[in-house]
């Protein structure tokens, strides 16, 4: 059992050492394509270097699945038999689920936004046609207020630090820039999540200003954990 123990605190550390390994690359890959943008006489040389980082993430990233994998077997091996064991290791599955670090399945909606197709001669302003981070943050918050358990924007997992911000015709989001069309998942009771495209709800609101809105209803969505590092640099455990 102690041998058990020792393996999964190595293969715990493991997941986190590579998961670190993977944040660091992707704000590099991030760091280059911007230098790529600002710089295109070295486009070329650049675009090299960011598909070699790419490599390297996704090498990186296969090892971490494989650590993950490795870490719940020893994790099921050491509970067996324990109910005591059993009961925590439940808690901390519910736990990952609850703060996004685990893929989830059930049903639900999924919201589809994108930019008007009108002419922008035609409006007063053009840019009520453009989804805007602020339409996407009330979308989700009405999700949430509907009882939403999940949620994910372009396949990005939304979690407690979830940042969402506009940049250019594109938004930011856990870092990641992502396009129209905005693809919103949720998982929770379908009918009540469908509510939000009631009379007078955000969605309608922005059906009058022309932009493109779709819901569908859905009995099996997918929606992938969150693969970053959750960290919490002020909030500290009360004593």
């Amino acid at each position: 059992m102690k041998n058990k123990k020792v393996v999964s605190i190595v293969l715990g550390a493991m997941c986190f050492i590579l998961t670190l390994g993977i944040c660091i690359q992707i704000k590099t890959v991030n760091g280059s394509n911007s230098i790529v943008g600002n710089n295109s006489g070295q486009n070329d040389e650049l675009r090299a270097e960011v598909l070699r980082y790419k490599e390297k993430y996704d090498n990186k990233y296969k090892e971490l699945e494989k650590a993950e994998k490795e870490l719940e077997k020893e994790r099921q091996n050491s509970t067996q038999n324990n109910s005591e064991l059993e009961e925590k290791e439940n808690a901390i599955k519910q736990g990952n689920k609850m703060i996004g670090m685990t893929e989830v399945t059930g049903p639900g909606v999924i919201v589809t936004l994108s930019d008007g197709k009108k002419d922008p001669s035609t409006v007063l302003n053009a840019s009520d046609l453009i989804v805007h981070d602020a339409d996407i943050l009330s979308v989700m918050n009405e999700l949430k207020n509907a009882g939403a358990e999940a949620i994910s924007i372009n396949d990005q997992r939304i979690v407690p630090t979830t940042s969402i911000s506009c940049g250019g015709n594109i938004i930011d989001i856990n870092g990641e820039k992502v396009g129209a069309p905005f693809v919103i998942k949720a998982i929770g009771l379908p009918e009540q999540l469908a509510a939000l495209s009631r009379q007078g709800g955000y969605l309608e609101i922005l059906k009058e200003a022309s932009v493109g809105v779709d819901l569908k209803k859905s009995n099996n969505i997918t929606i992938p954990k969150y693969t970053g590092v959750i960290s919490y640099k002020y909030a500290q455990n009360s004593k």
